[in-house]
């Protein structure tokens, strides 16, 4: 096995979880955060050399098929299919689906920017210089988004601030 694959492989692992959580809170959808996944790792082993493989530029790649697939769906060029996949039986674990549900949905009430920038500071573990560098903005108005985005989806879910 090529040090290349090697690399890579660490880099998948390493990060393959975090970047699901962000496209999963960014779609609410199980298998188009997969596909998209699958597309941001894929863009970053052809188009970028491995010395370049970073967290912020995997988020990147990732943000922006969030965006490409937003803007299909505003255009109309994609068909959505929404299906129910297995019926569970524990209480425990529909309350936990419906709790994520709630959040989800408190995220969807959220202004795009807040939701994208709240979603890369809790899915990711960046840093908030590196979501500056990521949304080409300042460190400090990063701080500002975020704060402000979290009193806003706390007050949506009804939680003491």
């Amino acid at each position: 096995m090529g040090v290349r694959v090697k690399f890579f492989n660490q880099f998948y692992i390493e990060h393959k979880n975090r970047l699901f959580a962000y496209l999963m809170r960014m779609t609410g959808d199980y298998y188009l955060a997969s596909d998209m996944l699958q597309e941001s790792f894929t863009r970053i082993l052809d188009r970028y050399p491995s010395g370049a493989w970073c967290k912020a530029l995997l988020f990147r790649v990732a943000r922006n098929a969030v965006i490409d697939e937003k803007r299909k769906l505003r255009d109309g060029k994609r068909q959505v299919l929404t299906e129910s996949h297995g019926a569970q039986d524990h209480e425990h674990d529909l309350m936990i689906r419906e709790s994520y549900r709630e959040v989800l949905n408190a995220l969807q009430g959220l202004d795009p920017m807040e939701q994208d920038i709240l979603n890369l500071k809790i899915s990711s573990n960046l840093t908030y210089r590196d979501i500056a560098a990521i949304l080409g903005t300042s460190e400090a108005n990063v701080k500002v988004k975020i704060h402000r985005a979290r009193i806003k989806l706390k007050s949506v879910l009804k939680i003491e601030v």
